[in-house]
């Protein structure tokens, strides 16, 4: 079993669209392929893999990470200790009650362990949901965070692990995730355990952001390639992007053009290799690319 996650520094990149069309590739090309491939959309941020794919909800999981305070007013006694103690100003003072600001509260529980009426409970925060679903391409493991719930890698984990479990239960041999943007904890958190990186950046700041992406995958020991996305918009960037990844001797699996046929595709919500497009013969050649890396 491998695991290739396709990243980018920063989003906005094509990294959606060239997951959707590698999944379609990597079931073998053919619509309700079964059991070879099992998909996961690790961007719990902004998840945009469902609109290509389509999913059918099987298991439906609420996702609880931390706790939230929640003052109970018959209790409260008013004295205003919570509100001193807080160091993210989430207690605030209306009219004679005292209550706490969910999108500022952090749970650190200082206001439940010292309100000296016992007013303050520390329930368990639900941040959000994550699913187990069928497309049309494979089972696929994905997740909705609550607005304005923040994304610690926690969730990404969880997520990793129900693919596993279901790749093993299906005998597939590949896992293909759909992973969150940037260098930060989420990313890591999408690494790791990872046969190989497929990095989409476009130039001009494709340089910069893959250059911060091989950089954490080296740190992992993780391979990692790269598709050049809209690489005839700016030429020479292009260019130093291919020379760059020459030097650390990283594969380019395909340079792409731009093409409004993307945007159509999305529209259609269908995967490029699904329309006539003529990147979808480019994107079959980045595929066996990185089915051979991924092979090593």
């Amino acid at each position: 079993m491998r695991e290739i996650v396709v990243i980018s520094g920063k989003g906005g990149t094509g990294k959606t669209s060239m997951c959707a069309a590698l999944a379609h590739l990597a079931s073998g090309g053919k619509l309700d392929a079964g059991k070879n491939i099992v998909i996961c959309d690790l961007d719990v941020d902004a998840p945009d893999l469902h609109l290509l794919l389509s999913p059918a909800p099987r298991r439906r999981e609420s996702f609880v990470s931390g706790n939230e305070a929640e003052i109970n007013p018959e209790i409260c006694i008013r004295c205003g200790k919570c509100a001193g103690l807080c160091k993210f100003d989430a207690v605030l003072r209306e009219e004679d009650a005292f209550v706490i600001d969910s999108m500022r509260c952090e749970g650190c529980g200082v206001c439940f362990h010292l309100c000296p009426a016992g007013a303050i409970a520390f329930p368990e925060r639900e941040c959000g949901e994550w699913y187990i679903s069928d497309t049309r391409f494979g089972v696929m493991a994905h997740a909705l965070l609550n607005p304005g719930q923040e994304n610690s890698g926690r969730l990404v984990s969880l997520l990793k692990q129900q693919a596993r479990e279901l790749a093993r239960e299906n005998g597939a041999e590949t896992i293909l995730c759909d992973g969150s943007p940037g260098v930060g904890c989420p990313v890591i958190s999408s690494l790791s355990g990872a046969t190989l990186a497929v990095a989409v950046e476009p130039p001009p700041s494709g340089i910069h952001d893959f250059e911060r992406v091989a950089a954490l995958c080296d740190h992992f020991r993780i391979p990692v390639t790269l598709i050049i996305n809209k690489a005839d918009l700016n030429p020479a960037e292009t260019a130093r992007i291919r020379a760059l990844a020459g030097e650390k001797g990283r594969a380019v699996a395909a340079e792409l053009p731009f093409s409004p046929d993307v945007t159509r595709a999305m529209i259609a919500g269908k995967a490029l290799t699904e329309t006539e497009s003529p990147l979808a013969g480019l994107l079959a050649g980045a595929w066996k690319t990185i089915d051979g890396l991924a092979a090593q």
